[in-house]
Order: structure tokens, then sequence, then C-alpha cells
């Protein structure tokens, strides 16, 4: 008994091992006779690092094998498999811009894969880049008997991103029009593209900004004019200000358009600039405000500057006069005991000041007894000026006060 246990205990790690291997091979023996081919195609989806884009398309996954339970494979479609290839860790080297990656396919956690192809998928990564381009205008042909004048934009460059190898041929953001032979001038907003040397449209890529205003003059016989430019504000300025100066540069613009619209104008507008509740100086590049048919030679803008100062104001208050140097020995008469001052300065400073504070002096120190005329000297605060008084001298009489009266020594008392 104890040779027979000896001989099943004997060496059983290997037996083990062996009954572990035999149990996975009838298990794969299994599998593959019950496995199925998925007959479609499940596209692959890549994930892409932030720094960088694909070039090309992925190829699909075919040939997906799976084990999955009968009511489970009956219900399959292609929207139940889903196939990924993580390239957000890819480092293309300069030069070398192909990568492989793993391909990844899950299903239904019912569904066994057992393989599929392709298992790997070899791409190509172009690194995200932008430039600056400048912005030029395609106008085409130009009908007979009409002439243009340069294009006006409202931007001369733009900025290309996207693959380098697409960025590093465009040379230029280009804007298309046409010309009519209607000769009506052109003043549209227009799509931009990117064209490299040749004119030949580059993509894919991302122009920002991806539109750009054109105008272009055109007409039969097209004349130019230079005009003074009168500047435009409106609104009212903060309480206390006024306007102290409006200029405008350049003082000039050259405009050019057809000789009948030029004739009409003596001076073209600038766009409004709004000074509403302004208090200090400002300055604003704004368009010229130009008639139909007119339009600016170059630039089309001006810079309007304003400039304001606080409004002045007077007020008036009634004070009285208060004597400095006045001996207590004698007595002052003055001819008035008030008089009426007025004051000026900004609204502010007047806001502030305090008519109880006011002090109108009249200085005696060292006039004898008559009568004199003396000159007022008004105390006021550095930010307001005296602008008059009324009356500007008062009369002091000045009289000597009498001694008081001496006493009498009392009578002695009388004898008998």
């Amino acid at each position: 008994m104890r040779r027979a246990l000896d001989l099943v205990v004997r060496n059983w790690p290997l037996k083990l091992a062996a009954v572990i291997v035999a149990t996975f091979l009838y298990a794969g023996l299994v599998l593959s006779q019950n496995a199925q081919v998925w007959p479609g195609s499940v596209p692959i989806i890549p994930k892409l690092p932030s720094t960088a884009v694909l070039i090309g398309n992925l190829p699909s996954v075919t040939n997906i094998r799976y084990f999955a339970p009968a009511d489970v494979a009956q219900r399959l479609t292609s929207s139940s498999f889903r196939a990924t290839a993580d390239l957000s860790q890819a480092n293309p080297q300069p030069g070398n811009p192909f990568v492989t990656a793993p391909v990844v396919v899950t299903a239904d956690p019912r569904v066994t894969i057992l393989d599929y192809d392709p298992a790997l998928v070899t791409v190509q990564l172009d690194p995200l880049v932008s430039k600056t381009v400048p912005i030029q205008v395609d106008h085409g042909d130009i009908p007979p008997g009409l002439e243009i004048r340069d294009p006006v934009l409202s931007n001369d460059q733009a900025t290309v991103s996207g693959p380098e190898s697409v960025v590093r041929q465009v040379t230029a953001a280009q804007a298309s029009v046409v010309i009519q032979p209607s000769g009506i001038d052109v003043d549209q907003t227009v799509d931009l593209v990117a064209v490299d040397i040749r004119g030949e449209v580059q993509g894919p890529v991302n122009i920002e900004p991806s539109t750009v205003r054109v105008k272009i003059s055109v007409g039969s016989g097209l004349q130019s004019k230079t005009l003074p430019v009168n500047p435009i504000v409106t609104g009212t300025p903060a309480t206390g200000f006024q306007v102290e100066s409006v200029t405008v540069s350049p003082p000039v613009a050259l405009v050019e358009g057809d000789a009948d619209a030029l004739a009409a104008l003596a001076a073209v507008d600038s766009d409004p600039v709004s000074i509403s509740g302004a208090s200090t100086d400002l300055s604003r590049s704004v368009p010229l405000d130009l008639p139909d048919g007119v339009d600016a030679v170059s630039g089309g803008t001006v810079t309007v500057t304003v400039t304001f100062q606080p409004v002045a104001a007077t007020r008036t208050y009634t004070a009285g006069i208060v004597l400095s140097g006045a001996r207590d020995d004698r007595t002052y008469t003055l001819s008035t005991g008030s008089v009426v001052i007025t004051v000026g300065g900004t609204v502010a400073a007047l806001d502030a000041l305090d008519p109880r504070s006011l002090a109108v002096i009249a200085d005696v120190d060292g006039l004898g007894p008559g009568t004199h005329k003396v000159k007022l000297k008004i105390a006021l605060p550095a930010d307001v000026k005296l602008v008059a008084v009324s009356p500007p001298e008062i009369t002091v009489t000045v009289a000597e006060n009498p001694p008081p009266p001496s006493s009498s020594p009392a009578p002695s008392p009388s004898g008998p």
C-alpha cells in the first residue's frame, strides 16, 4: 500500500503541471472548434497626442475570431466591437514621423476575443505648428474699360496652423473676389484659404481669422483728392468737466472715387467717438466715415484725441468783517459790518467750500484816532480764487476811549 502511495506522490509538481497544460490544451481545442469569425470590418479609432495630427487613414480591423454563447452571438453587430489604437504617448522623431501602436479590440464582456487582423498599426504623425502669413487678394481678370485701386483689407496677416508638412508649404492666406463688369465697388467679407507659392490650395489647416473684409474701388475714371478730416465726438463728459480740445491725426486723408462724388466733398468725417461720462483725456483709433463711391487710398483710420478740463464756475456769499490789530483802548466804527464776495473755481472746489469758513479781514493795526480807508483782505483755499468783493474797502473811524473816572478819597472822621 505504501509503495502505491509513493508512486502517486512521486514527482507530483511535474504531474500537476502536466494536468494544467492538458486542461488548457483541451480548452483551446474546444474554443477553436466553437470559435466564429465576424464577417464585417471595424474601424480603428486612434487616440492622438495634442501636439500632432494623423496623416492618412487607419485601416479597419477584419477577421475577428471570437467565442460567444449562442444567444449572444445571434445579437452581435459591427457596433458590438470597438477597435482602438492608443497613440497619445507617441513621440515621432525628426525625419521619422512613423510610429507603431498595438490595436485593442473589445466587445461585450460575454464575448471572448481570440484573434483579429491587424494586431499592430504603423501610422504617420505630423507635429502641429503655426505661422503667420500675409493676406493676399485674387481679383481675377479686370473687365475691359475698368480700373481698380489697391485692395483695402480689414487684416493684413493671418495665422495658419496644422500639420507641419502642410503648413510648411503655405505662403499666404488668399481671398478671392470678382470684379463685376458693371463697375460696382467691391465691399464684402470673404473666406480665406491657404495657398502655396504656386497659388494652389493647401490643407487641411486652420486659419485665424478665417475671413477678411475686402474693399476695392472700381471705376472707369477714378480720381484722388486730399481732404481735411473732421473729428466727430458724441456724448457729454462727467459732471464738472468740459471738452478743452479735440484733435485728429493725421489731419488730412487721401481719398479716391468718381469725379462727381469727390467734387461734393469739402472734408471727411471720422466715425463718432463717445465721450459720455469721461473726465480724463482719451485717444481712440476710428475709421473714416466715407460716403458711397469714395474710399481711402491707404489706411482709412485716424486717431481722435480729446482733452478735458474742469468746468469753471462762480458763487457769491455775504461775509462779516473781522478786525485785525485792534487796541483795547480805542473804539472802531465800521462803515459796514459785512460785504458781498464772489469767488470762482471748479465745481468740485466750490462744492467743497464752507461759506462759514470765509474770513474778511480789515487790518486796523497802527491806525490813530480819526477816519481811515481800509482795504479788505480775504483768506481763501488754494483752489478757489477771489473774483470780486463789494465794497472793496470800508471806512473805519477810530476814537480813543475816555479814561475811567478817578475815585475821590473818603473823608476822615472829625473830632468832637
